[in-house]
């Protein structure tokens, strides 16, 4: 795939994940505004948190990076008919262990819940309400993993468009459900039950017109010793922990906020969601899409190509993660007061949210250099080596949420921050391994050219530093949202100006983020 084209398919994937985010942000307003922090919002977080983790699992994350490189490779050296073949048999595997996960995890809700929240045991009612959710929101892990199994089809035959746009339909259900279903219940909150099965549903029927036009739409068949569903096996097993370490952190942070005081899951959960924002725009984006060509090119053992798109796409990454770490750094306060504070959604909650926000903004660099980084070793089919990274991290996540709690609970700040600085810490870690054997192994390294780069995007964000902490006491904390809303905007816009400007100041020109 050349690099014009990548760039292109990255822009048509950010361009619908930003849609895809900006909806995020309103259905965020909207739940916590209807139904605020802590209480049965806590109850639904979870309830959907387990599926949507086991979603990135074996859905985005370990089968997606697994089934892209063998697909790749049968693209290259096998026919059409043997491509079809190989996604029957993949598909009937699929759909054959997700529909028996589907059905033991919705016959035993009440131990799961006990095992990953096992704080609400103390509440019966948030409980039972968690339990009753996870039924109705764990058949969305069947059709989303579908849903993906799909994308990963057309992302491989570089049609990016729909898969990228199919997360809209989930943001749109849930928003209708609070909304217009909520009201009419006697439960209100399982409406968002019912609005995430339904949207897992209509994300995977608008993949099937792309996969029948491009005859790639063929019948589920059950087949384990097809050696390609075999090859990725191998490659799935260990890939589901090395691929998914930040969501592993995560849910491992959940059940320690659930043990903490009422609202600290609702908090973590919108820091997550703000720091998700430039991760889904740029990071899943750029990940997304490099990892076909990085397959490619392996299978063509072409290591030159495979070196240059790690570097365009680290440039990229550095050039947008840098200062979006450093802005919601800054703006924490300001993103949770403009975006969340309405409804029954405190000016306390905001602050609570804020400092979780804090904490974990330092990551999302972190976070964004683990999507160019990891996929670098799937496309080589190697899993072994992100696995032993992955143990590492979430080591380390564990240590280092012991050490932050204690931390926090001596100088008296929050104890979820101490968990949201944690996942942090472990990100860098993850992030910092994984460079050390590309760069070891001769895959990847940062060039005599990124010396330049480096100091001209620190002398940028030392500028945007600078003009963020002018503005900022200028932010009205009072008044009414969209009042609020459209402060926070001017002030990111001065923000990402002031950045460019400098930033070409320093002498920096986009054709630095060229191919080479």
């Amino acid at each position: 795939m050349a690099i014009s084209r990548l760039f292109r398919s990255t822009m048509v994937v950010s361009v619908m994940t930003m849609l895809s985010r900006i909806l995020g942000l309103v259905r965020d307003m909207v739940l916590l505004g209807v139904f605020g922090a802590g209480g049965l919002m806590d109850a639904f977080l979870v309830a959907f948190k387990i599926p949507n983790f086991l979603r990135r699992l074996f859905a985005e994350g370990a089968f997606s990076q697994a089934f892209v490189p063998v697909l790749s490779e049968y693209k290259e050296r096998f026919s059409l008919l043997e491509v079809q073949i190989l996604i029957s048999r993949t598909s009937g595997v699929l759909m054959l262990v997700l529909s028996m996960l589907t059905a033991v995890v919705i016959l035993a809700a009440p131990w799961v819940i006990t095992l990953f929240a096992p704080g609400f045991a103390d509440d019966p009612l948030k409980f039972e309400t968690a339990s009753e959710l996870l039924r109705l929101t764990f058949p969305y892990l069947l059709f989303i993993s579908m849903t993906a199994f799909a994308g990963s089809i057309l992302q491989s035959y570089g049609s990016f468009a729909a898969p990228a746009f199919a997360p809209v339909l989930l943001n749109l259900c849930m928003i209708g459900g609070a909304l217009i279903v909520a009201p009419m219940m006697d439960k209100p909150i399982m409406a968002l039950g019912y609005a995430v099965a339904v949207s897992g549903l209509l994300q995977l029927l608008i993949q099937l017109p792309q996969l029948w036009k491009r005859k790639l739409l063929v019948a589920p068949k059950v087949n384990f010793q097809h050696d390609g569903v075999k090859r990725i096996l191998r490659l799935m097993l260990p890939s589901i922990f090395g691929v998914s370490v930040t969501q592993i952190n995560l849910l491992l942070n959940t059940m320690l906020a659930s043990l903490m005081v009422g609202g600290s899951v609702t908090w973590l959960y919108t820091a997550e969601r703000m720091s998700e924002l430039p991760l889904g725009l740029i990071g899943v984006a750029i990940g997304t899409v490099i990892l076909p060509s990085l397959s490619a090119s392996n299978a063509q053992s072409d290591d030159s190509s495979f070196r240059k798109t790690l570097d365009w796409a680290a440039r990229l990454i550095i050039l947008v993660g840098i200062p979006a770490s450093t802005a919601m750094f800054m703006l924490s306060d300001v993103f949770m007061q403009a975006l969340f504070m309405r409804g029954e959604f405190t000016i306390s909650d905001a602050s609570m949210s804020g400092l979780a926000l804090r904490s974990m903004s330092g990551g999302i660099l972190g976070f964004m250099l683990i999507k160019i980084f990891a996929p670098a070793f799937f496309a080589r089919q190697d899993t072994k080596t992100p696995v032993k990274v992955g143990i590492a991290s979430v080591f380390a996540n564990i240590v280092f949420s012991l050490l932050f709690i204690g931390l926090f609970y001596l100088i008296k700040l929050p104890l979820h921050g101490g968990l949201a600085l944690a996942t942090t810490g472990a990100s860098f870690v993850n992030a910092g391994l994984l460079y050390y054997f590309l760069q070891k192994r001769g895959i990847f390294r940062f060039e005599s050219h990124w010396k330049k780069m480096f100091i001209q995007f620190v002398i940028a964000n030392t500028a945007m530093i600078i003009a963020l902490y002018v503005m900022l006491p200028y932010f009205p904390s009072a008044g009414a949202q969209w009042y609020r809303l459209g402060a926070l905007m001017i002030i990111c816009v001065l923000g990402a100006t002031v950045y460019g400007i400098a930033l070409l100041a320093t002498g920096f020109r986009p054709r630095q983020l060229r191919h080479g």
